[in-house]
């Protein structure tokens, strides 16, 4: 079959740093070509992911435009969309699937009957964008499916009864085998800064319970410090880093490193004791957490979302709902196997079983769709 895979306008495919999206996307879709499938891709110009054709209308991604204030932006993604419709419109595409929040399900609920049947898979909070989810009929033609049970279990009803099931995230760490490395006592969050992920939950704890913490992700688009010095005041995460986490780094106990990518955030992970998820919210996938069980460390946080689905508690690492256990989950996530979280990650996280899992998806949504002809 051939499907439109819509990696939407905001980074390319793959990611030079953060991304989840786009770096799901990238695991994806080789896969899926080796599976026999043909894959249309729609991102930006400067994607490298090889694909049988590319879609795009913007040069570069448009991340750094994507919290300014409305009015300033509201055309992105429907120039973006717009390419994707022409390109349906030329009739040989078998099954769209979407990654765009919110318009790119709106738009192919929107194609009509005619349009190929349209799968989209729900990447973040289902709470948000309420009278869209909470109303939507895609007729026999649009499916959802989530990341985790967790997710769609928060969704509205409408957009639950339009879903095909949830997929677990996938990373290419868990498809070769990684080396046993040296931990180095030092604990690692990984991810964008922002009140959700509580960076400055860690870095209080960092303190308060005696342990090495390196925080490693962008600041809204800031991906180094000398970038932060001229940050635009009004972004939410700038504000968040300035105000409640900042104020915690102070270069020894608690650092601040950046985006980090390719082999050096592999070394990074590799090498701490724990990955550590203290989360203020629902993580939909978890991305950093399958890859930090695949590079053998144990993953300790707060038991929401997705994390209990993805760990096996005591095994691959060690969950609590409590914020103030969190300091002794860091220092008895020492006990924990390494090579028990590596082998987890190959038996559920590698990308070959996303992919077999998302061909059964397009299959059924493809039944489903022609049932109504």
């Amino acid at each position: 079959m051939k499907v439109l895979i819509n990696a939407g306008p905001w980074l390319p495919v793959p990611p030079l740093g953060y991304g989840g999206i786009e770096n799901i996307v990238a695991t994806l879709i080789p896969e899926l070509r080796r599976l026999g499938v043909q894959v249309v891709l729609a991102s930006v110009g400067d994607s490298t992911l090889p694909a049988d054709e590319r879609i795009s209308v913007y040069p570069s991604g448009q991340f750094a435009a994507l919290q300014r204030p409305y009015n300033q932006v509201c055309g992105v993604v429907p120039a973006h969309q717009n390419a994707v419709v022409r390109r349906i419109a030329e009739g040989d595409i078998d099954l769209v699937h979407d990654h765009v929040e919110a318009a790119g399900l709106a738009t192919l609920a929107a194609l009509g009957p005619y349009s190929p049947p349209g799968l989209q898979t729900l990447h973040w909070d289902l709470q948000k964008h309420p009278d869209l989810y909470g109303t939507f009929d895609g007729r026999g033609r649009v499916y959802v499916n989530g990341v985790s049970a967790d997710q769609l279990s928060h969704a509205p009803a409408a957009l639950r009864a339009h879903s095909v099931g949830h997929v677990h995230l996938a990373t290419p760490l868990a498809a070769t085998p990684q080396p046993a490395v040296e931990k180095h006592g030092r604990v690692v969050v990984l991810g964008r800064i922002t009140p959700g992920k509580g960076q400055d939950l860690a870095a209080r704890l960092a303190h308060s319970a005696g342990f090495d913490l390196v925080l490693a992700g962008p600041v809204g688009p800031y991906h180094r410090a000398d970038q932060l010095e001229n940050a635009d005041p009004q972004n939410p995460d700038v504000r968040f880093w300035r105000e409640q986490v900042a104020p915690h780094v102070d270069g020894d106990r608690v650092r601040w490193i950046g985006t980090v990518t390719g082999q050096a955030r592999d070394d990074l992970v590799a090498g701490a004791s724990a990955a550590l998820f203290p989360l203020r919210w629902n993580e939909p996938g978890g991305t950093a957490v399958v890859e930090a069980l695949a590079l053998g460390t144990p993953v300790v946080g707060i038991a929401r979302g997705c994390l209990p689905e993805l760990i096996d508690q005591g095994r691959t690492g060690l969950l609590t709902t409590e914020e103030d256990e969190l300091g002794d989950l860091v220092r008895a996530a020492s006990s924990i196997d390494p090579g028990e979280c590596r082998a987890e990650a190959v038996r559920r996280f590698s990308p070959g079983v996303m992919a077999s899992a998302y061909l059964d998806l397009y299959e059924r949504v493809r039944s489903s769709a022609a049932a109504l002809v």
